[in-house]
């Protein structure tokens, strides 16, 4: 529309008879053309949104999520949801959200590599439960975290999420105590902490690219290494491994960011039915995730695939990271530390 209010910069020549006509009839005579004046009609706001890992509860909920956002939206919102299609790699993911190439993004598994602040959840066994989790994040430290990558990297934090505690999947023996993991060589993401957490407890860390992981473990470059277990059940992992330990060691938070500039240049109902959208979301994932970690479904689930799953002494683990691998972390973290080693279970 001209800021000038010119008419005829409203509608096209050809439509103009048939806009006047309309007009002069009201909204019925509106009706009875079967169209509204061309200013009247919205063009939908695109909005892109990649995510590295085409499977899982957390896609198919991203998937779900999109669709939900243009419904409601009645063709204001447009969402195209791309699980590992146009972006397979997470950093790259998190670069085009910043770059505002496209307007959503995942980090995955490298939330801590984009974010610093969100490794002090990695930190092996200083969360403690689900609850204790979520609690936090969509809470007053959820809403730290969201003012300060806002400040620093331009991204709005759309949903915090995880995909559930990681315990060890190994080729050679189960993993029940810390000295079990002597000598193995444990595949990690290329993260500090993840590396930190493995010698820390015991064993060889081995950073690895994910897309490496399952042709190391057949050649036997590595003896295993940790995923939580809704993740190893969408990976398959039975093919490449004997065991599954339920040790808990760490938390694994993650995030969904939308371009800063983009989200203030929405409406702010349409950012209300983004934010609640992405509360859907991120319920939906994390019923999925909690459902099948604890022992006796993890048992049901890949034992029915030929692996043994066994409890391991979570206990004995945690007092190990809390001599061995906390104070470092303690002294990095600061004040971030104390919160969130005081919040309630």
């Amino acid at each position: 529309m001209s800021n000038n209010g010119n008419p005829k910069t409203l509608v096209p020549v050809t439509g103009r008879r048939d806009v006047l006509r309309a007009g002069a009839l009201g909204l019925a005579g509106i009706l009875a053309f079967g169209r509204a004046p061309a200013f009247a009609q919205v063009t939908p706001k695109k909005l892109v949104f990649a995510y590295a890992i085409p499977v899982g509860p957390s896609a198919l909920a991203f998937d779900a999520f999109a669709k939900e956002v243009n419904a409601r939206s009645k063709g204001e919102l447009d969402v195209q949801f791309f699980g590992a299609t146009l972006i397979t790699k997470e950093l790259e993911v998190m670069n085009a959200v910043k770059s505002g190439n496209i307007a959503i993004g995942g980090a995955s598994g490298a939330a801590a590599t984009v974010f610093p602040d969100m490794g002090i959840f990695l930190v092996p066994y200083l969360v403690k439960s689900y609850d204790q989790a979520y609690k936090m994040l969509n809470g007053a430290i959820g809403d730290k975290l969201d003012r300060d990558i806002q400040e620093k990297h331009k991204l709005k934090v759309l949903l915090f999420y995880d995909y559930g505690f990681r315990h060890f999947w190994t080729t050679k023996r189960p993993i029940v105590e810390p000295k079990d993991l002597r000598g193995l060589k444990i595949r990690v993401q290329p993260a500090k902490v993840f590396s930190d957490t493995i010698n820390g407890l015991g064993g060889n860390a081995v950073p690895m690219a994910f897309g490496e992981m399952f042709s190391a473990a057949k050649q036997g470059v590595i003896d295993g290494g940790d995923l939580p277990i809704v993740n190893q059940l969408s990976l398959k992992i039975w093919e490449v491994s004997t065991y599954c330990s339920m040790t808990f060691h760490n938390y694994g938070p993650t995030l969904i960011v939308m371009n800063l500039e983009v989200w203030n240049g929405l409406t702010a109902a349409q950012q209300k039915l983004i934010l609640d959208a992405s509360r859907e979301a991120q319920e939906k994932i994390r019923k999925a995730t909690e459902s099948v970690d604890n022992f006796a479904k993890a048992k049901e689930l890949l034992g029915s695939h030929g692996m043994k799953v066994v409890q391991s002494d979570v206990e004995a683990f945690r007092k190990v990271a809390q001599e061995k691998i906390w104070p470092a972390y303690k002294q990095q973290f600061g004040a971030l530390w104390d919160q969130v080693a005081s919040a309630k279970v």
